[in-house]
């Protein structure tokens, strides 16, 4: 006698899977918004507001005491200023000075040292790293000392005999926009320093040594394995570098005050001088938008080319 056995209906069914909420779901988005609060507003008061108001402040006239709708005017008298023109010539080198030569001495001092005894090796970092630790305006203080037209420098030139190669180094343009370059190179290369040291210590030991067992060393080694493990590093010293070039300030109004005859200005020295010295507040927030968009524009166009490379 055969005897059927009706299955349970819970066991014809298919069990029901419960998947976790997506973040990009509307309720998880919204969830994520008292997290993300601080943030916003913290840049909406620091960085967006004040842009923002520099905009409104740029179309009008104002001497600090009273102010006048002028629409675009003061846009209009940047392009024919030629203080201004200079002060683009002058921010330009320090990007390309202040750019190259810390972002490549960092490197180089970084890889040479990385491959001293620990010793000798924490002695190099320690005396390069040192200046970036001290201010803009001591920088300045120290190297106005070394500079000056009666400095050691041209002491020293005299001294080994070579008096024909002393000159007024601060007083001459190019020279005192090149020397001050020089100076900032001298305090800026530290922090490139530590940031290679960072990115030499996370490359895998397994490889350099599988390199080295394939006959690679000296520059093939360099070239070949350790430059482009240390691409994403550099992306980001070239990155900082380059914003910290187009807002340099300290260094030069210690140094020089953008003088002679505003021969050495850079555009946030020529932001700072016509709004909170002569008192063209309306044209100093004209230049200070400028400024800013042309920081904006290029920290985009550089990230925007450079980090996908890095993925």
């Amino acid at each position: 006698m055969t005897q059927t056995i009706a299955r349970p209906d819970r066991l014809t069914s298919r069990p029901r899977i419960v998947r976790p909420r997506s973040s990009t779901q509307p309720v998880g988005r919204a969830a994520s918004i008292p997290f993300l609060a601080p943030a916003v507003i913290f840049v909406g008061v620091l960085l967006v507001y004040p842009f923002l108001a520099s905009v409104w402040s740029s179309l009008f006239d104002d001497n600090g005491f009273t102010q006048r709708f002028v629409g675009l005017d003061n846009f209009g008298k940047l392009v024919a200023d030629p203080i201004l023109a200079r002060s683009l010539l002058n921010t330009l080198m320090w990007v390309v000075g202040t750019l190259v030569l810390p972002v490549v001495l960092g490197l180089a001092i970084a890889v040479a040292s990385n491959s001293l005894s620990r010793r000798w090796g924490a002695f190099v970092r320690g005396a390069i790293v040192l200046p970036y630790a001290i201010s803009g305006s001591a920088t300045a203080a120290l190297w106005h000392f070394l500079l000056e037209s009666h400095g050691a420098v041209n002491q020293v030139l005299n001294t080994v005999g070579l008096g024909g190669l002393t000159t007024s180094w601060l007083l001459n343009w190019p020279q005192n926009t090149l020397s001050m370059i020089v100076a900032s190179t001298w305090q800026a290369t530290g922090f490139s320093v530590i940031l290679f040291l960072v990115g030499l210590q996370s490359i895998p030991r397994d490889t350099v040594e599988a390199a080295s067992i394939d006959g690679a060393g000296g520059w093939r080694m360099f070239a070949s394995i350790i430059f482009p493990q240390l691409r994403p590093v550099t992306v980001v010293v070239v990155g900082m570098a380059l914003v910290n070039s187009l807002k340099s300030f300290d260094i030069i109004w210690v140094l020089t005050q953008g003088g002679p005859a505003r021969t050495s200005e850079t555009l946030a020295l020529t932001m700072y001088r016509e709004t909170f010295l002569l008192f063209h507040v309306g044209y100093g927030s004209a230049v200070a938008v400028l400024l800013t968009v042309i920081v904006i524009a290029a920290a985009w166009l550089y990230l925007r080319t450079q980090l996908p490379r890095v993925r």
